[in-house]
């Protein structure tokens, strides 16, 4: 079972200004039955598509689909990210206010973090996505026989790549999912594989300016590392969630060697400002410019997309390496 996160952690990695685990899932095929008849109707020609009904089981228990999905709504920034990445796209009908990525995503005013039922429901969608189970959606869509799969944020790359080939199956798009996780496997190792060796690099990976960090024990910090980089929000007091809030002092006593920015769009930051904060300015990632501006969005998904977020910080670490040997 995947551990369950707190609301608060969540919340961190799904949100841009405070820059944001469910079960074990897997599929499993049911056998497919052929559409009922009347005694005076004529039998239908259309036969459920291949793979359905199939069974998913995510977040809230097993969820039956019965038929393809075709009208489906995503109420999750990452998993409309996933869903296009996979070749679902053509069957997604809205998406919420967050899902900014592909630009094509029909994107509308439903959120995900206060859902509206009713307004979800006017979309007459035959499957909705979430990563997060606000206002007790799942249950309250569970009651207008609306199918649901929540799907939680990711807390390693294994649980990013089951999400994937979950919804892969859910939407009928298998194989294209498989394909995406495979190349996205390949990638990062080759990535990995390409890391400088015993750099004993340092960082500090910033959600928001007041300032938010993330641990190692996070997905972002898992991914980081990949290339060999010592964190230094896992010394700090608060650092068994996962997502501690740091004091100016305490950075500038690690003064870390990195330091990645992750609200550059929704907060502005920058070295300019980082170096304005009391004691910062003589950093030793500011000195030497080394402070990395990521994508807010790519910082705070777990979908297809982190690999480009991989590649920005190893791009990062490798330059930083070079210069330290030269």
């Amino acid at each position: 079972m995947r551990p369950v996160r707190t609301a608060f952690a969540g919340a961190l990695l799904g949100t841009l200004v405070l820059a944001g685990c469910g079960q074990t899932g897997g599929t499993t095929a049911s056998p497919s039955a052929p559409p009922a008849t009347s005694a005076n109707a004529a039998p239908s020609s259309a036969a459920p598509a291949a793979g359905f009904p199939v069974t998913v089981e995510a977040a809230n228990g097993k969820v039956t689909i019965a038929e393809k999905p075709k009208r489906i709504v995503s109420l999750s920034a990452t998993h409309t990210e996933t869903l296009f990445a996979i070749g679902a796209g053509p069957q997604v009908v809205a998406v919420d206010d967050r899902s900014n990525y592909p630009p094509e995503a029909p994107k509308t005013a439903l959120s995900g973090f206060k859902p509206n039922v009713e307004a979800i429901v006017a979309q007459k969608p035959d499957l909705v996505v979430v990563s997060d189970d606000l206002d007790k959606v799942v249950a309250e869509l569970g009651k207008l026989n609306v199918p649901v799969l929540h799907q939680p944020a990711a807390t390693n790359l294994d649980e990013a790549y089951e999400e994937i080939t979950e919804l892969g199956a859910a939407t009928g798009n298998e194989a294209k999912a498989g394909e995406i996780v495979s190349g996205m496997k390949t990638a990062l190792g080759k990535l990995a594989a390409e890391a400088p060796k015993d750099s004993k690099l340092t960082y500090y990976h910033e959600l928001d300016q007041t300032p938010y960090a993330v641990t190692s024990k996070t997905f972002i910090g898992q991914v980081y590392a990949m290339f060999g980089l010592t964190n230094i929000a896992d010394e700090a007091p608060d650092a068994a969630g996962g997502y501690p809030k740091l004091s100016a002092e305490f950075v500038a006593q690690a003064d870390p060697d990195l330091i990645f920015l992750a609200d550059v769009k929704c907060c502005q930051q920058s070295k300019e400002t980082l170096a304005a904060r009391p004691g910062w300015k003589n950093l030793s990632a500011i000195k030497n410019d080394r402070v990395v501006q990521l994508d807010d969005d790519l910082a705070s998904r777990w979908g297809p997309r982190v690999v480009e977020l991989a590649e920005s910080i190893g791009a990062s670490v490798t330059a930083a390496a070079k210069a330290g040997a030269n």
